[in-house]
């Protein structure tokens, strides 16, 4: 089974660990833990948006180191497609000179494997950009939607608190007026006046708890559709970053397969070269070279002395060579046969 093969084993077999988790555990969403009692604080909001933030540097930095082995692989690939075309052996016959042929052939094939990875690792890159840009546009429009209702949800928020004040302020006149009513002993013409304020400010107060009633209903409608709208988005936010985690540990999965797959390539090629050596045979090559290059097959003649006033042609005598032991390196009486001095 190729590395390929036995990679997409492992992966099934997880995700189907990561399945059945899924049923043993109780799930915790973002929905259900960033949450404030202070109706204008986004604390929770911001940790959701910091974590898929750093979660798309992480993306970035994958994207960037995939990036990179994929130069290492595109250059490491030319320098050996450089190499496979060296002469190695350009003066070499019969068995030997095809191994070497085939051995640099394969060195090329190696070359072009190399580069074949390096394409499927761009093309992972380019999925891996594209995958962080959509994810980044879904969230620029939602976050530009939740960053609208925050807004609104604080605005509305300081209108209501400032209609409180208001009426509860206009409930202070209107007590104090009907209340200058009861304590007054003036003249008719001035109980009219009191009565006509304390009148006015009952009217005040019942004008301003209207604004107050309707503003905190407004406030509640606000509130109402903000919790709808964040609950929703942290279930996209959530939704992002399960995808996120997916395609991360995805394409490192897959880079990881291109590279098994590449050493699996490789040893196939480096198998070729080795049953190649394995058909390269000594004494053929040996015999090969007489057959081919042979000049003859009786050495020359010894020359012969002759003697310059007889006439006479007498084979030369060489001297026996003397053998001289070697003290340092032989025990005494054993004799050093690459040794000799030839004495004339």
């Amino acid at each position: 089974m190729t590395s390929q093969g036995r990679g997409s084993r492992l992966w099934q077999k997880c995700t189907q660990t990561d399945n059945n988790c899924h049923f043993s555990i109780k799930m915790l969403h973002f929905k259900d833990f960033f949450w404030s009692s202070d109706l204008t604080c986004t604390s929770g909001y911001g940790v959701i948006v910091q974590y898929l933030n750093d979660g798309k540097r992480t993306c970035k930095e994958v994207e960037e180191f995939i990036r990179a082995r994929a130069s290492i692989e595109e250059k490491y690939a030319k320098d050996l497609l450089g190499l496979s075309k060296k002469v190695c052996g350009h003066n070499e016959m019969n068995t030997l000179k095809r191994s070497l042929d085939i051995f640099k052939l394969q060195t090329e094939h190696v070359s072009l494997s190399h580069l074949r990875v390096a394409h499927s690792m761009k093309e992972e890159v380019k999925k891996m950009e594209e995958f962080r840009e959509k994810q980044k546009e879904a969230r620029k429009k939602l976050e530009q939607h939740m960053e609208a209702l925050h807004k609104h949800k604080s605005t509305q928020l300081k209108r209501t608190m400032e209609s409180k004040r208001m009426y509860e302020q206009k409930c202070i006149d209107k007590e104090e007026a009907e209340q200058n009513v009861n304590r007054s002993s003036s003249g008719t013409k001035h109980m009219e006046k009191l009565c006509a304020k304390a009148q006015q400010a009952k009217v005040n107060a019942v004008e301003a708890d209207r604004i107050y009633h309707q503003s905190v209903m407004s406030l509640a409608k606000i509130r109402d559709d903000w919790l709808k709208e964040h609950i929703k988005a942290c279930e996209v936010f959530e939704k992002q970053a399960a995808d996120r985690i997916n395609f991360v540990r995805n394409t490192i999965w897959t880079h990881l397969n291109l590279l098994s797959q590449q050493c699996v390539s490789t040893d196939e090629l480096n198998e070729e070269v080795r049953k190649s050596l394995e058909k390269c045979d000594i004494q053929e090559d040996i015999e090969h070279f007489v057959k081919l290059r042979r000049t003859g097959d009786k050495p020359p003649a010894p020359v012969l002395y002759e003697n310059f006033y007889s006439g006479q042609r007498v084979p030369p005598k060489l001297p026996p060579p003397l053998i001289k032991a070697c003290p340092s390196t032989h025990r005494a009486g054993v004799q050093d046969e690459a040794y000799s001095v030839v004495h004339f």
